[in-house]
């Protein structure tokens, strides 16, 4: 029998981890399989084939789409090439879903497509939703609500639960990671989590950045980490903090070992905030697009609130600072606010704790890989749906 042989695609950082994780366990159940992607580092240490490096695909609005569409175009062509020369089975969409479900329609039902990581159409474009029935073949989905919500639109959505309950764990006890970066034990300790992407982090670093200045000016005993992603160069770090009144330490590929020394965290909207949830640290969210790609994306929103433990619990429990709310003196008078009550601080906690109940169970990442394997070979034979 041919080897079995599925393409994996993604396109940021935050996607070539789930993507990587998938591989791992999918290989665990069949190590005779053969995977190839479109991915970036994490994928890469699982030996998975990458065909294209994700460093340069990842987009933050509008424009930046617009710029990138000849390298999308050219993406499209090599993958289609890819599927025919080395007879590549099946699909895998991770995120990314610009190029992911624009690709499956081209695909046309040539090949099983399944999406994991499922598209946000409950948040905005829910026009999506037409691509994601006619096209995609299994949608494997972390939240309840999402799989309900496909339900009412006829799509059978498998619920495994999140793979970050499996992932977020530090690997370093508080004290000795704190000795490790030369911090203080007995400070109050401020991480600062601004994204895995370039704009992301021209846009949020500074306004955390100036936010923690004014939190330094009232709590003179508090220290400041800098999560920095692993796809981003430390000159555009060092580039904002430069010439700052007070010293903030880097650290890359460490985010759980930050998050479990922090006693606080600023947040940039996204994966960070479930992370910083699961460690059960309280936060704030921020977030700031260009004006114009955010006054192109604003109206397509349908949800009340942009962090995702909030829309979980349905109800405002993490301070939200989108837009032209994202000013450093108001994060600050927060952020103190916060800091100064305990029991502030253990009502949120009380509320993290139940949020991330709603995550469902360890072991989400092995059941995905089993529900994938036994919908693509279930029966040794490979080939579209129906």
């Amino acid at each position: 029998m041919a080897q079995k042989r599925i393409l994996i695609i993604c396109g940021e950082p935050s996607g070539d981890l789930h993507a990587a994780c998938l591989v791992k366990k999918i290989l665990e159940l069949d190590p005779e399989i053969k995977i190839s992607a479109v991915g970036g580092e994490y994928l890469r240490q699982t030996q998975t084939e990458i065909y294209v490096d994700i460093k340069d695909l990842s987009c933050l609005g509008f424009f930046d789409v617009l710029r990138k569409i000849p390298k999308f175009l050219a993406l499209e062509k090599l993958l289609f090439k890819k599927i025919k020369t080395q007879k590549l089975q099946a699909v895998i969409c991770v995120d990314f879903s610009g190029f992911n479900l624009r690709f499956a329609k081209k695909l046309n039902r040539s090949l099983p497509v399944i999406y994991y990581i499922s598209p946000q159409v409950w948040a905005s474009r829910r026009g999506r939703i037409k691509t994601i029935k006619k096209y995609i073949d299994k949608i494997i989905v972390f939240f309840k609500f999402e799989q309900n919500f496909y339900k009412e639109y006829g799509i059978d959505a498998d619920f495994v639960g999140h793979p970050l309950l499996d992932t977020v764990k530090p690997t370093h006890e508080k004290k000795e990671f704190l000795k490790e970066l030369k911090m203080s034990e007995f400070k109050t300790t401020i991480a600062l989590l601004p994204g895995s992407r370039k704009s992301e982090i021209k846009n949020i670093l500074p306004i955390m950045v100036k936010t923690a200045i004014l939190i330094r000016k009232e709590l003179s005993a508090t220290q400041f980490i800098i999560v920095k992603s692993p796809q981003v160069g430390a000159e555009l770090y060092q580039k904002i903090i430069k010439k700052l009144p007070m010293e903030m330490k880097i650290v890359e590929g460490k985010t759980y070992d930050c998050l479990n020394v922090a006693d606080f965290a600023l947040v940039a909207s996204g994966t960070a905030t479930l992370e910083t949830t699961i460690m059960q640290k309280p936060f704030v969210i921020i977030y700031k697009l260009s004006l114009l790609n955010y006054l192109l994306y604003r109206p397509q929103v349908k949800v009340p609130y942009i962090g995702m433990i909030n829309l979980l619990a349905n109800k405002l429990i993490i301070p939200e600072f989108i837009q032209g709310r994202a000013c450093p003196k108001r994060i600050a008078q927060t952020v103190l606010k916060i800091l100064k009550s305990p029991q502030e601080i253990a009502k949120i906690k009380e509320e993290l704790s139940k949020a991330k109940t709603l995550l469902g169970e360890p072991g989400a990442t092995f059941r995905a890989a089993k529900i994938i394997l036994d919908f693509l070979f279930g029966s040794d034979c490979v080939g579209r749906r129906g």
